[in-house]
């Protein structure tokens, strides 16, 4: 038996201002690490000993972490990923989506959000929000830089680092990944067999851990957030 926890990470100063955010670097707001602490709080409740923690590239998931490690008097180094980092949103990205919304209309703001293989124009490479400025992803190759990405093109590289690197250590061990949105969406399509329908009305919560846990064979016997009272209804078994 083993357990797998994905938690997306609290409140982001842009969530805060409803931009979008993307690859862009930014930090949690203190409802953020309050959300962060209280996610530590419910996992501590669970008694269950993390043998591997996994995270993207980016401070908003990397510091929801280390709160979490911090309340578990657990901080063993942990593993830092591109591959998990949130969805590109192309030319969409720092932009308002009230706004956008309104310039836009909704449905197709929601189809760039939400739908499966939808993706914003790319975003210029002199835009001080593309990667490419960004001094979090310097060591990065060219070609692991997106200009703009679909959930199908973020769902790809997600899994593939899953199956890769972290699908193998939850055989008799656990594993907590501190991420985002899009790329938890992507996991919950992948371990939960969802269809296209079913992951554009997929809302991930920030700050609530959601615990899998799994039989000796690998397959999903339970799953449940943490926090009940914003539960997912889409993934309660």
């Amino acid at each position: 038996m083993s357990f797998l926890i994905l938690v997306r990470h609290g409140q982001s100063v842009w969530n805060l201002e409803k931009r979008f955010t993307g690859w862009v670097d930014v930090d949690l707001t203190k409802k953020g690490e309050t959300e962060a602490e209280k996610a530590g709080q419910l996992i501590k409740l669970e008694k269950i000993n993390i043998n591997h923690y996994f995270s993207s590239l980016q401070l908003r998931a990397n510091n929801t972490l280390k709160i979490i490690q911090k309340v578990l008097n657990d901080e063993k180094s942990f593993t830092k990923s591109w591959q998990l980092n949130e969805r590109h949103y192309g030319s969409l990205t720092g932009l308002n989506k009230i706004e956008m919304a309104k310039k836009l209309g909704e449905d197709k703001v929601i189809e760039f959000r939400r739908s499966w293989d939808a993706k914003p124009d790319p975003l210029n490479k002199d835009n001080p929000y593309h990667p490419s400025n960004i001094k979090t992803y310097k060591e990065l190759l060219k070609d692991e830089i997106p200009d703009t990405e679909s959930l199908k093109d973020t769902y790809n590289r997600v899994i593939e680092y899953y199956e890769r690197e972290i699908k193998n250590k939850l055989i008799n061990e656990n594993v907590l990944i501190s991420a985002h949105g899009n790329s938890i969406r992507a996991l919950c399509k992948c371990l939960f067999k969802l269809d296209n329908k079913q992951i554009s009305n997929l809302e991930i919560p920030t700050g609530n851990p959601l615990l899998i846990k799994f039989n000796e064979k690998s397959d999903i016997i339970n799953c449940k957030y943490l926090d009940k009272e914003r539960a997912n209804d889409l993934l309660v078994f």
